[in-house]
């Protein structure tokens, strides 16, 4: 019985072990079945026995229990819900990583009890970590790396006492509460990079006592650092980087003895690179990359010889670069790029670190040379110096460095030929030199660089022809040629470059056609040769290349017809031929590949129609056609165009209905149509453009009313709809338009009353309704519009009264017109206020009344027309009134005074005064009166000559002391030599070429200027006529203009000769705007209006004297300031007065840096001298600096958007830039002074029109943001 019992318990047991294996081998196939991909599991089958042991990625116990599964990188695709983990008592290792695992964790994993070695890494298994995890308490490895695990992480997972290794990395968890963690002892391995975790530094890592890795790196943890963190004595690897840590670097960091690796970039850490570091002496990676670190860099790192990886770019270093680093003898990555170091490169760094394989050293402050031991550095493959100030030559020893890859030296100043030897780096892929001052030819070994990708050599001085070795270059993806000076032809061996995508060539003095091997080039997508002399006909080839997207030929000689060929240009976005010699029509098929954006035909001699389909793929931007012969209508296309930014169609001969052209479109800003034919009528759907910022369409055959829809372009800045057939009212809707600061509305047929409204037009700066029909009075509402600077209401029949409230226009400056109009009343005695103003015309009204004398306040004025009223009384005094025409009064019988074809006052006065019944005594005794007036007039007026007089003239060397009057009252020579107590040099303020200048505060308190000259020294004075220049003193004594320095008298006395002006209290403007008030109080507005001011003082000298005087010394020390900054230009009384056409005095005067370039051949000072000496000054207010450098780099700067020097860098530093309108204007005046130092004299403009193109013209269209303009963009402006 007892061996009967015996053998049914050893089948049992044997029976049970079976049914246990198979539900180990039922729960691998029934998962297998679940899986979505499982080509790997092949051998997973019942044919190969029920026993798992021999499958793959199943390891057994000697019992046949599966004690390890590893399917890594299997390819499994599919989720763990179907796996049975109670199968598994025995399972020890379970390895699913770097598969295609989806869905949750599931719970259940917690019955692998005997689990030491869990990796799920590099799957995709979402939702929550199961705290069950927590309770797998034999896991000794953790990886759940790499997956779309969310939530915050689970306490429980730190009740994990035997885990080693435990890697949460690279998922999404967050929001965890880590105050419920706890220590976890026997971790050496921890990491929870790249996460979504915020908070201060987690507590319960700082007890993980044995952890020797820790990584945090790429969540958003926040707070400082703690100095506890150095009681993990046994790190060797610490990674905080790309978090939102704060707070410095803890110097306890440095006691951490083992640390080999210590990463804390991409922080806010700020404060100083602690030199406690240098303790680290296994320290072998340093990586504090844009952390705010604002110290030196610490010489005491250069004791840790294990360093091998130095990573400090982007931060806010300062100093010289160690020299104790030649120690770091390890070194193979040093990158300290982006920081603010100085001082030189250390040529014994090449020669101590044999290892280096990458040097950064770009976007710091860097002087000196490049070093020739440089070449030592035989393992360098990366080598960045660019964006320094560094000089000298490139070292020929850099051909040594055979296993470069990258090199770029660009944005330093560079000089001297490229060596040829450059040919020896067979192995770089990215060349970048440019921005330098290299000269030379391009080396035609450059050719034997086979594997480049990128050659740059751009913004440099290179000349000669580009050398066709450059056809070798058969891997280039990437050259750029541009701003050089080199000539001759573009070589056909461009066209073996057939991996090109981007060619520039612009801005140089390349000739000759543009050869058709560039044909060849089909994977180019950039062709940019603008700015260059090229000739000859666009080659019908360039139609071969087929991923061309931005073809730029614009500012050549080009000639001929567009090729047809260029309709085949599928991706073409960007095409422009502006400024060049073409003519013919348009190819038909142009525009129809769908994709173009940008076309800009201006300033050529194209004609015929636009190509009908233009704009079919809707794509169109920018359309730019101005200045052609262009005819015919509109492209019915552009009405459906809703992608149109910006249109000029101006001065061509379009004709057709507008209305038919145009629809809504939305992102439109700027239309001008100006010159052309067009008729029809202003569509209301305009309104729905609710971007425009421009709108012109003068000089059209514009009928019909204006729409009150344009009301609703709120965005509308500049509207001209002048010189066209409108009629109707002024819409009163316009009041809305508030940013509106120019409105021209001239040459119409309009009626109606002006709208009120638009007083509240605060920003508007010019208003023209000009030659109307509109009635009713003016408005004194725009009496509100106090930006005004031009009002034209002439030519209207507008009545009633002028109203006082336009006398508050106190920036009116450039024209007050409202003649021909049915004006009564008086002229307002406010207008006086407008001491601005530079014309003023009411003629042709029906004004009664005196002038007021109010109206002599208006000291700027230089044009004045009160004729065919009905004003009476005495004309005002002032040289505008005086020196007028005498056509500007007639038609006022009333009027006297002393201008020609006016009755003299007296005789009115003596006229009003008869008595209509006159008697023979009482007429002779009145004719007795008369003569007897006449006599005292007679004597005041040669009196009052006398006094006129300024100037005494003393022509021997005897002392002196005569009378020098100024219109107030007067002062002798005796005054000025007690206020300064005979020119002691205490009363000294300033000393130049010609003498000193002395401040004398006379004793009624008027403080004056007194400039003594050696009178030997001026040998014009004593050759010259005596009458002459008694003559020429005085024409000088009586300029009398806001912006100029008033010349008050002259004096000859004891050898000296003496100039009286004006005191000014701020002194020179150079002394100003290169002390501390250049930075502090000299703004924008301010260095705006002193260009302003000078330039229309030099308009007054040059157009509104007789004889025309020219200063021949524009600087910056001869214009002073007022105490409000008001500029004043003065030693013009050393100036040389020129009659048109003829020189009085030949002498040689100027500051060398601002005397015109012609000076040096002729000897002769022209009015164009001083228009060159107006932009070099202009600029140098600008800059912050003399602009001798930009001057002399004019000739060369493309005038195109590919030049790297933009505005803003060239702009001073000090400042901010210019924000709101003055940007703008701060744009046309660099515009404008570029243009005065053009280099031959016919090419600059008179300060005539520079004045008025300041005072009409203030404001440049900007067609980029602020931020992006070039340089090159602003050298051809134009009148």
């Amino acid at each position: 019985m007892k061996k009967t019992m015996s053998f049914i318990l050893l089948i049992l047991f044997t029976l049970l072990v079976a049914t246990s294996e198979e539900t180990e081998a039922e729960a691998l196939l029934k998962w297998k079945s679940s899986l979505y991909q499982s080509g790997s599991l092949a051998s997973w089958a019942i044919k190969n026995g029920t026993n798992p042991c021999s499958w793959y990625g199943i390891s057994c116990d000697p019992a046949g229990n599966v004690v390890q599964i590893s399917l890594q990188s299997s390819s499994i695709n599919g989720t763990l819900d179907s796996f049975n983990f109670s199968s598994f008592h025995n399972l020890i290792s379970l390895n699913l990583s770097d598969n295609i695992l989806q869905g949750s964790i599931p719970s259940g994993i917690s019955k692998l009890s005997k689990l030491n070695s869990l990796d799920l890494g590099t799957n995709s298994f979402g939702n929550f970590v199961p705290p069950e995890i927590g309770d797998l308490n034999e896991l000794v490895y953790l990886s759940l790396f790499k997956n779309n695990l969310v939530g915050p992480l689970p306490s429980q997972l730190s009740r994990l006492n035997k885990v080693r290794h435990f890697d949460l990395g690279n998922n999404h968890f967050n929001n965890t509460e880590y105050s419920n963690f706890l220590a976890m002892p026997s971790v050496l391995y921890l990491s929870l990079f790249l996460n979504n975790l915020t908070g201060v530094f987690p507590q319960f890592i700082l007890k993980c006592s044995n952890l020797t890795y820790l990584d945090l790196s790429q969540n958003a943890f926040s707070g400082p650092i703690p100095d506890s963190l150095a009681n993990l004595s046994k790190l060797t690897e610490l990674h905080l980087d790309t978090n939102n840590l704060i707070g410095g670097i803890p110097s306890v960091l440095g006691s951490i003895p083992g640390l080999r690796i210590l990463k804390l970039g991409d922080n806010s850490l700020g404060g100083p690179l602690p030199s406690s570091l240098s303790q680290l002496k296994f320290l072998e990676r340093l990586d504090v990359i844009n952390a705010g670190i604002n110290s030196t860099i610490p010489p005491e790192l250069g004791i840790c010889t294990n360093l091998n990886h130095v990573h400090l770019s982007s931060n806010h270093l300062s100093g010289p670069l160690p020299f104790t680093f030649v120690n770091l003898t390890k070194m193979r990555e040093f990158d300290i790029s982006s920081n603010n170091l100085s001082g030189e490169i250390p040529g014994d760094f090449f020669k101590s670190w044999p290892e280096l394989i990458v040097f950064k050293v770009q976007d710091n402050s860097l002087t000196g040379r490049i070093p020739p031991d440089i070449g030592l550095a035989k393992k360098l493959t990366v080598l960045y110096i660019n964006n320094n100030h560094l000089v000298g030559p490139i070292p020929s020893e850099i051909e040594n460095l055979v296993l470069l890859t990258w090199l770029d030296l660009s944005q330093n100043s560079l000089s001297d030929p490229i060596p040829p030897s450059i040919g020896n780096l067979k192995n770089l892929i990215y060349l970048q030199i440019f921005d330098n001052e290299l000269s030379g030819k391009i080396p035609s070994e450059i050719g034997n660089l086979v594997l480049l990708y990128q050659l740059d050599l751009s913004s440099n001085s290179l000349s000669d022809p580009i050398p066709p070795s450059i056809g070798k270059l058969k891997n280039l993806g990437f050259l750029y040629l541009y701003d050089n000076n080199l000539s001759g032809e573009i070589p056909d061996e461009i066209g073996n470059l057939v991996s090109l995508n981007q060619l520039e060539l612009s801005g140089n003095s390349l000739c000759g056609p543009i050869p058709p091997s560039v044909g060849n080039l089909k994977n180019l997508v950039r062709l940019l040769l603008f700015h260059n002399n090229l000739s000859g006909e666009i080659p019908s080839e360039i139609g071969n290349m087929s991923a061309l997207q931005v073809l730029d030929l614009s500012a050549n000689q080009l000639s001929g017809h567009l090729p047809d060929s260029l309709s085949q240009l599928p991706n073409l976005s960007l095409f422009s031929v502006l400024n060049n010699s073409l003519t013919g029509m348009i190819p038909p098929d142009f525009g129809r590949n769908g994709m173009l954006q940008v076309v800009l035909l201006s300033y050529n001699s194209f004609f015929g129609e636009l190509p009908h389909g233009l704009c079919t793929g809707l794509a169109l931007q920018n359309f730019t056609v101005n200045m052609n012969n262009f005819s015919g209508t509109l492209p019915s296309c552009l009405k459906s165009c809703s992608a149109l930014t910006r249109v000029r169609l101006d001065y061509n001969h379009f004709t057709g209905d507008i209305s038919e052209a145009f629809g809504v479109h939305p992102q439109l800003y700027h239309l001008d149509l100006t010159g052309n034919s067009l008729t029809g009528k202003l569509s209301s759907t305009w309104g729905q453009c609710s971007s425009l910022e421009t709108f012109h369409i003068d000089g059209n055959n514009i009928s019909g009313e204006i729409p009150t829809t344009f009301g609703k372009i709120t965005s509308l800045q500049d509207l001209n709809l002048a010189s066209n057939l409108l009629t109707g009212p002024i819409p009163i809707e316009f009041g809305n338009l508030s940013l509106l600061f120019k409105l021209n509305l001239s040459c119409n047929f309009l009626v109606g009353q002006i709208p009120s409204n638009l007083g509240s037009l605060t920003n508007l700066q010019y208003l023209d309704v000009s030659r109307n029909k509109l009635s009713g009075n003016i408005p004194p509402e725009l009496g509100n519009l106090d930006h005004l600077i031009l009002f034209d209401l002439s030519h209207n029949n507008i009545s009633g009264k002028i109203p006082n409230k336009l006398g508050n226009l106190l920036m009116m400056q450039i024209l007050l017109d409202l003649s021909t109009n049915s004006l009564t009343g008086s002229i307002p005695s406010d207008l006086g206020k407008l001491t601005h103003l530079e014309v003023l015309n009411l003629s042709h009204n029906l004004l009664t009344c005196q002038i007021p004398k109010s109206l002599s306040n208006m000291l700027s004025l230089e044009s004045v027309d009160f004729s065919n009223n009905n004003l009476s009384g005495p004309v005002p005094t002032g040289k505008a009134f005086k020196d007028d025409s005498p056509h500007a009064y007639v038609g006022n019988p009333g009027l006297c005074g002393d201008v020609q074809g006016l009755i003299s006052c007296y005789a009115i006065a003596n006229k009003n005064s008869h008595s209509k019944q006159k008697r023979l005594a009482i007429c002779l005794l009145i004719t007795g009166v008369v003569l007897l007036v006449a006599t005292v007039v007679a004597i005041l007026m040669f009196s009052r000559k006398k006094r006129k007089g300024k100037i005494v003239i003393q022509w021997d060397n005897k002392d002196v002391t005569n009378s020098i009057w100024e219109r107030d009252g007067k002062f002798s020579f005796s005054d000025i030599v007690n206020a300064t107590d005979n020119f002691n040099e205490v009363f000294c303020i300033g000393k130049g070429e010609f003498g000193s200048v002395y401040k004398a505060e006379l004793s009624a308190g008027q403080v004056i200027a007194v400039k003594r000259i050696q009178a030997q020294d001026t040998e014009d004075v004593e050759d010259m006529n005596k009458k002459s220049f008694e003559n020429e003193i005085q024409a000088l004594t009586e300029v009398r203009h806001r912006n100029i320095v008033k010349l008050y008298g002259f004096c000859l006395s004891g050898g000296y000769m003496y100039l009286v002006y004006e005191y000014l209290e701020k002194g020179n403007f150079s002394d100003v705007l290169y002390g501390s008030e250049g930075e502090s109080e000299l703004n924008w507005a301010m260095r705006v209006n002193v260009i302003r001011g000078i330039a229309h003082a030099l308009a007054y000298l040059h157009h509104d004297c007789t004889p025309p005087i020219v200063h021949r010394d524009i600087k910056l020390n001869n214009i002073l300031l007022d105490s409000e900054f008001e500029p004043r230009l003065s030693d013009f009384g050393t100036a040389k007065l020129l009659r048109l056409g003829s020189t009085s005095w030949i002498s040689m005067a100027g500051t060398y840096g601002y005397m015109a370039p012609e000076l040096a051949y002729t000897m002769q000072f022209t009015q164009k001298c001083d228009v060159y000496s107006f932009g070099v000054v202009s600029l140098e207010i600008m800059m912050g600096k003399h602009p001798r450098e930009l001057l002399l780099s004019l000739p060369s700067i493309s005038s195109t958007l590919e030049n790297n020097l933009l505005l803003k860098d060239v702009l001073d530093q000090r400042l901010t830039p210019p924000t709101g309108q003055l940007v703008e204007e701060v744009v046309f005046l660099f515009k404008v002074a570029i243009t005065c130092t053009k280099e031959m004299p016919e090419q600059r403009p008179t300060m005539r029109s520079v004045a008025q193109e300041i005072s009409v013209c203030r404001l440049a269209y900007l067609s980029e943001p602020f931020h992006a303009i070039r340089i090159s963009e602003l050298t051809h402006y134009k009148k």
